[in-house]
């Protein structure tokens, strides 16, 4: 699969991708939230032959519809074992979030949550993919985590959520 991405100034982002098969599909991720995705005939791959738009709540269903976290295939019994259950999430921090204002080792979610922080979304749109102990959690910051779902969860709720609840 070949994914071409491109900058739409005061839209945000269009990903271009071309299937194996020969699909072509574009989605189109606005600033709002808002997605559209449109797919196209492969005779006249200028010829859009279906479009939706759903909202950023939606995006994040079907995303994890399509990821195998509502249904696993039975072909991904054994990845996910492989896997021990990992999950990965995108989630942004709130405000007034415990970890706002704090470095990463500050919080150490590794040894405290078993969590590991894979890549930081800056507010201002930066992406650190590798972040390492001195990168600073800031309001909006979008932190793509991995690990078990639990674990997940509880980092979320204690120190990314508004006001946290350790």
């Amino acid at each position: 699969m070949m994914i071409k991405e491109t900058e739409l100034p005061g839209i945000g982002r269009k990903f271009e991708i071309e299937t194996s098969g020969g699909s072509r599909v574009v989605v189109i991720i606005h600033d709002d939230g808002r997605r559209e995705i449109y797919h196209f005939d492969q005779k006249d791959l200028e010829e859009s032959i279906f479009d939706i738009t759903l909202t950023d709540t939606e995006s994040r269903q079907l995303a994890a519809i399509l990821g195998g976290m509502i249904y696993k295939p039975k072909a991904m019994e054994t990845i996910e074992v492989a896997f021990n259950d990992l999950v990965i999430e995108w989630y942004k921090v709130e405000k007034q979030a415990k970890a706002h204002s704090k470095t990463i080792g500050e919080i150490d979610v590794r040894s405290n949550y078993d969590v590991t922080i894979i890549a930081v979304i800056k507010n201002t749109q930066k992406k650190l993919s590798t972040p390492g102990p001195d990168t600073l959690i800031e309001e909006g910051d979008t932190l793509v985590i991995s690990g078990e779902r639990g674990n997940l969860k509880t980092l979320i709720k204690e120190l990314l959520s508004q006001g946290g609840s350790s």
